[in-house]
């Protein structure tokens, strides 16, 4: 059998250089997971998407991520590549994503004259964070409690995926950000979360975060979809805003991949929506760096 295409975009951003990199793996039959995991390993992305096609047609797709280490439940940058993708190979529409987390829609359109996917998650939740938990992460961080803004509560958020959020006072503590890799890593396996979600409102309509992926085997994440869906939900159950509204997020810079998530909250309750466009990338790219920091 013929080895499956590799695609590869960059997804939040028009510009090869910047957004998160993404692999898109199209078949007609699933792969096994050996097969994903080693292909996820060689790409080299935080993840790649692998697509089968089941018997009803070409808008309903099955649906699994992987990162370089392991499967994920459900990632938003891949989404929005695999659906720009798709939307090229048979045009523009609705398709449903069957992912482990649950089914996702995703709308492929033409906005300013560029193929831009729209998706809308499963269900979210929000909880409030473990007191040991956020003082395990800061501390892994090198941060206080002080060093957050007590407008926004710690939370675990969830839109297919499962994200600590944590909004900090002043933009430089985005800058600054380091973190203990094996310390985090340990951590968010015992508790099960996918990122750790830090953010910093420039205004309400305006985020910048920056998002940690030590299970992923990232030290970061130039763009997290999933996290911008999860921090939609964290925004609306909190009360901090009032749907329908939208806001967006400006994630990346720290890295020098500049990325651009736009998040509609449409309604009291129900999916989060998450717009962006995303761009063909050059197959001998560098990847985002897959080794932990030194700090």
């Amino acid at each position: 059998m013929a080895a499956p295409q590799i695609h590869r975009l960059a997804a939040f951003t028009a510009d090869p250089a910047g957004g998160n990199p993404a692999g898109v793996v199209i078949t007609e039959a699933p792969l096994s997971d050996d097969t994903m995991q080693r292909i996820a390993a060689d790409v080299g992305y935080s993840e790649t998407a692998f697509l089968s096609r089941p018997s009803d047609g070409r808008r309903r797709w099955q649906t699994r991520y992987f990162s370089p280490m392991a499967e994920v439940p459900f990632c938003g940058h891949a989404t929005i590549a695999s659906a720009v993708e798709l939307g090229g190979q048979v045009g523009p529409g609705s398709f449903t994503f069957d992912t482990p987390a649950g089914p996702v829609t995703v709308k492929v359109e033409q906005r300013d004259g560029r193929p831009t996917a729209t998706l809308t998650s499963v269900d979210p939740k929000v909880a409030a964070a473990d007191f040991h938990l956020v003082t395990a992460v800061l501390d892994a961080c090198g941060m206080q409690v002080d060093q957050l803004d007590d407008r926004f509560p710690p939370a675990v958020a969830f839109a297919g995926a499962h994200h600590l959020v944590l909004v900090v006072r002043e933009r430089h503590d985005l800058a600054d950000l380091a973190y203990d890799f094996d310390v985090v890593l340990e951590t968010m396996q015992e508790h099960e979360l996918t990122t750790i979600a830090y953010l910093w409102p420039e205004s309400d309509a305006r985020w910048h975060a920056r998002n940690l992926f030590p299970v992923g085997g990232m030290v970061e994440d130039p763009a997290t979809g999933a996290a911008a869906a999860a921090f939609g939900a964290y925004l609306r159950a909190q009360g901090i805003i009032a749907p329908p509204a939208t806001f967006q997020i400006v994630q990346g810079i720290d890295m020098g991949r500049p990325s651009y998530l736009d998040v509609t909250v449409p309604a009291p309750a129900g999916g989060i929506e998450v717009t962006g466009t995303a761009v063909d990338i050059q197959q001998d790219a560098a990847p985002v760096v897959a080794v932990p920091n030194d700090s």
